[in-house]
């Protein structure tokens, strides 16, 4: 690991630190938590789109998926590990499945983001119609469009009885976003990232070289869709209950908008986009006089005209800017200087 790389992890664990000391001061832990694994929700889209090209508007379906195989599992298991382990692995091996049967088949964007478009509407709608009693997989019965409440929450692994909760699941739930940001931070510096990069540029050209394009994006697919099966899970240990609104065109636009709004390309964008928006909604989710959804319509509308590199990419050029300004004139005040002398 080079001195470059050994400064990121360390400013990200330092800044990390001092935020998750502070946020508390200002938001309940409570509303935070939700924050960030909507956070690692936009970020698993921002890996798959900002960094790998691939548009995919099936999100809430990976991210549904991973909340329902963790009641189911927890229902079944009786305590959060194995099926934390396996909300994860489950999600990407079905992304991996799916990715393979797109990307062999050769499949352009705007198929891509129908047929995801489609295999969100497809779980939408399976999971609304298993309200009967012949529903069940194992001790677990699937509710329909009530959901699946009352599983076992998340606890200290082995102790089934030791339940994590309010501000430790706060914590809990920063530390697997840091882990997370991290890890996706090396692997979009190892080869393996930078040749993703280079198929969002030009998928001929790394074809030409010798690259397996397929069976990288496929890889790349997955990574993202295991991050949002984890997201899930917390997010259905937070919530104790699933229900398959997790699975809705609402939750799929949102979290693109997330990720144009924050920045697409960056690691940090789409963790920003989602945890500010998200806030906001829930700010005006307390009033009635304006809807929610033509604030975000407009927020949306705004950044595409103003803003469309997003929030990140324009305060980081703002600041590059500023910075290179007091660096062009330092030099003037020392030549200034030197000729008074």
């Amino acid at each position: 690991m080079d001195r470059s790389a050994v400064r990121d992890v360390i400013v990200t664990l330092v800044v990390s630190a001092i935020l998750i000391g502070v946020m508390p001061m200002l938001i309940s832990t409570y509303t935070l938590t939700v924050l960030i694994i909507y956070g690692m929700l936009g970020l698993s889209l921002g890996l798959i789109w900002g960094f790998g090209g691939i548009l995919c508007f099936g999100q809430a379906a990976f991210f549904g998926l991973g909340a329902y195989v963790y009641a189911i599992s927890a229902v079944n298991v009786g305590e959060s590990t194995l099926p934390m382990i396996l909300a994860v692995l489950l999600t990407a091996g079905f992304a991996a499945l799916l990715g393979a049967m797109m990307f062999y088949g050769r499949l352009t964007d705007v198929y891509l983001g129908v047929i995801t478009l489609v295999v969100t509407l497809i779980l939408f709608k399976f999971i609304n119609s298993t309200a009967g009693p012949q529903y069940v997989i194992g001790k677990a019965r699937m509710g329909g469009f009530n959901g699946i409440p009352g599983f076992q929450t998340l606890n200290v692994p082995g102790d089934p009885g030791a339940y994590i909760w309010g501000d430790a699941y706060y914590y809990v739930c920063a530390v697997a976003l840091i882990i997370v940001y991290l890890l996706v931070t090396w692997l979009l510096r190892s080869s393996f990232g930078r040749i993703a990069i280079g198929i969002r540029e030009n998928e001929t050209r790394m074809a030409l070289i010798g690259y397996d394009v397929a069976a990288r994006k496929t890889v790349l697919f997955a990574a993202g869709a295991g991050i949002a099966g984890l997201a899930g899970a917390l997010y259905a240990s937070w919530a104790e209950i699933v229900t398959p609104t997790l699975f809705s065109l609402g939750q799929s636009a949102e979290i693109i908008i997330w990720c144009i709004v924050g920045g697409l390309g960056t690691r940090l964008g789409p963790i920003v986009g989602a945890a500010g928006l998200a806030y906001l909604k829930f700010l005006l989710g307390q009033q009635s006089m304006i809807d929610n959804t033509l604030i975000m319509g407009l927020v949306l509308v705004i950044f595409v005209l103003f803003l469309p590199r997003g929030l990140v990419p324009a305060i980081g050029a703002l600041w590059q800017v500023s910075v290179g300004h007091k660096v062009r004139r330092r030099p003037a005040r020392r030549m200034r200087r030197a000729r008074n002398g």
